[in-house]
């Protein structure tokens, strides 16, 4: 098939000035897109696109195929609220999943809220969804078409009447309930004009904290918190395990650091009437901290403060002075302390990240002291549900070749050990004929960086497979192991290899890794990533016309970047929502926050690593060589299989 893709017109005449250097923007335009020349122009990409899908001789197999896969139940970890346990089942095919309520882990479920109910399409979400702590009421939140905008609505839990409050305008939010279930703390964004349907490029700032009393209208919620002369500034709050006290936390970007304030909700005698008296426990952007749990005035943090690989710290609000910081549970000194969770009042659940992989502990609260270790395979703890008062908790395990394990176990009787409460089967698959090994390879200057690699038993290095090489880079999120059945038909059927680089800029060996791929050491990812496909070569799993990366977000600019750097090293290139105009996306939506990951243009050193380095992969120009890109991928048959048939699945 011979293929005509649309011109893009260019614009000459647009030129930036930055600190004396003049940039063209020829494609600034596209950046409006509701604009007739925008919309014409994506149609015409259509055209190209669709065509070669539908002619797809195997296409309809590989749906079928996927759906058949696809079709397996899948749940949350219950927990629980009041005398009650809730948790999240799909049956299968479902477009949203469905949120069950039982009596007792014995009695029968019966459907709480369903949101395959709110829209015949599917395209209505539940966002977010929160239950007051003594299982009065539900606050939910609602979005449509996979917008970040989000409508709250409220409902009683006991005979699921609904509420007529709503909170409108709400976007990057915190839901948190009073212990008394007289209200909720959420935020929201002043009105703006033009569409809000997530759709619009403009940028959000002037986030504002709020106390919905429930009966009332939002017209009439009280304002707590808002940061004038800090537009960008966003706030969460937490309501302690005591329900005394509201604790704050204020990030500026997404660099995991934060300030921390609280406020005694005693201390309120007419209640909560206005702005709260925020008394500030840390007042800069020096550290991370997340609350844990207290015990009275001495507050549990799990935090980055002098610690890379985070820690747990006891903070006595009494004594606030950092002098009198205590260290409950030092900084390992390999692997990184990831969440951790307080339960049966004195116990604390906590997970390690060693080499990529989860390791879950109970330790004592008071003393810091080592309890046990619970059993767990090499993979993901994928959730966890626990409460303070209670005894007893779920977490579910997967990894890249089993879909779910929820164990059960209940710390109030004698010698607890988690037993196997729900396992998930899919019919079609079997574990025991996939295989995952973990590998390292050296990067440009040397660093060691680990891969999974996942594919059939026997898989003979030949250099003839084809390979679909996974990365994401940034904002300390780190990759682990994951359940994907389409990434186990491309295994099992197409001979591939799925290989997943847990690259610099996540946070797989803590804060250190992370900003050794941020800000001026953004180049690292880009290698980190190409010398994945180097050792994919040099080892005979492939040859480059044979490997297909994939990213999405930042790992969408990763993948731009490493295609216009090497792209003698791929066959084919699949950028998803990719971060791409590395000059300008700060001033777009939420882009202004991920100025520290990837430094802003604004500022004159920052430029310089930006057109240095990052802008290697910005430009429609780079997008259009990425669509041809993919399109030509003739030598990658596999199993009989030719090239047309393995485009449709990483397309």
């Amino acid at each position: 098939m011979a293929f005509k893709y649309p011109a893009a017109r260019r614009d000459e005449s647009k030129v930036d000035d930055y600190h004396g250097t003049k940039i063209s923007d020829p494609y600034a335009w596209l950046e409006d897109p509701d604009s007739a020349e925008t919309m014409a122009f994506v149609e015409e990409q259509n055209k190209v696109t669709m065509p070669y899908l539908e002619q797809c001789a195997v296409r309809a197999q590989f749906h079928q195929r996927l759906t058949d896969l696809y079709d397996y139940p899948k749940y949350s970890c219950p927990y629980k609220r009041g005398k009650r346990y809730f948790y999240f089942h799909n049956k299968g095919l479902q477009n949203q999943d469905v949120l069950y309520v039982q009596d007792s882990l014995d009695a029968p479920a019966t459907i709480f809220f369903d949101p395959n109910k709110l829209s015949e399409d599917g395209t209505v979400a539940l966002k977010m969804g929160r239950l007051s702590e003594e299982c009065e009421y539900f606050a939910y939140g609602l979005s449509s078409s996979g917008s970040d905008w989000v409508t709250v609505r409220f409902m009683k839990a006991d005979d699921l009447s609904p509420l007529p409050d709503v909170l409108e305008r709400v976007k990057f939010s915190c839901l948190a309930w009073t212990h008394d279930a007289k209200g909720v703390f959420y935020n929201c964004y002043p009105r703006q004009e033009g569409k809000t349907d997530g759709t619009e490029t403009t940028c959000n700032i002037n986030q504002k904290l709020y106390y919905h009393v429930i009966g009332t209208k939002q017209s009439e919620d009280i304002l707590v918190a808002e940061f004038p002369d800090h537009p960008k500034w966003h706030s969460s709050v937490t309501i302690s395990d005591d329900g005394r006290y509201a604790i704050l936390s204020i990030t500026e970007g997404c660099e995991p650091v934060n300030q921390l304030w609280y406020c005694d909700l005693q201390q309120l005698p007419s209640g909560i009437t206005g702005l709260l008296p925020w008394v500030k426990l840390v007042d800069n952007f020096e550290a991370q901290y997340s609350y844990i749990t207290n015990e009275g005035t001495v507050f549990t943090f799990h935090s980055n403060l002098d610690a890379p690989r985070y820690c747990l710290i006891n903070i006595d609000i009494q004594k606030p002075d950092r002098q009198h910081w205590m260290t409950l549970l030092p900084q390992h000194n390999k692997d990184v302390l990831g969440f951790v969770s307080c339960l049966n009042q004195h116990h604390l659940l906590v997970n390690y990240v060693h080499d990529v992989k989860d390791i879950l502990q109970v330790y004592e609260l008071s003393t810091g002291r080592l309890v046990r270790d619970l059993p767990l395979d090499v993979g993901t703890v994928a959730g966890v549900s626990c409460k303070k008062k209670h005894s007893e908790f779920f977490y579910k395990f997967t990894s890249f070749t089993t879909p779910g394990i929820i164990y059960h176990c209940d710390l109030s009787v004698s010698n607890p050990e988690p037993k196997v409460f729900r396992e998930v089967e899919v019919k079609g698959i079997r574990q025991e004929d996939y295989q995952t090994t973990q590998v390292f390879y050296p990067s440009k200057d040397g660093t060691k960086i680990p891969m999974f690699l996942v594919h059939t038993k026997g898989l003979k290095k030949d250099g003839t497979h084809p390979v679909f090489l996974y990365g994401y880079g940034g904002f300390e999120h780190s990759i682990q192991p994951y359940y994907n059945v389409a990434n186990l038909l491309y295994v099992r059927h197409l001979g591939g290899i799925l290989a997943v680089a847990n690259i610099r800029g996540g946070g797989e060996y803590g804060l250190t890794w992370h900003k050794a791929g941020t800000l001026a050491n953004k180049q690292n990812c880009f290698d980190d990533f190409q010398y994945a496909a180097e050792y994919l070569i040099q080892e005979k799993y492939t040859t480059a016309s044979r490997i297909a990366i994939n990213g999405a977000s930042n790992g969408g600019l990763l993948v731009a970047a490493c295609v216009n750097q090497r792209p003698d090293l791929y066959g084919c290139a699949v950028a998803e929502v990719g971060v791409m105009d590395m000059l300008k996306f700060h001033k777009f939506t939420i882009g202004h926050a991920w100025t520290t990951d990837y430094g802003c243009s604004d500022e004159p050193e920052q430029f310089q690593w930006l057109i240095n380095s990052v802008r290697l992969g910005v430009c429609v120009d780079c997008l259009l060589d990425l669509h041809t890109a993919a399109m030509h991928l003739d030598d990658l048959g596999s199993e009989g299989l030719d090239g047309s048939q393995y485009q449709l699945l990483v397309l």
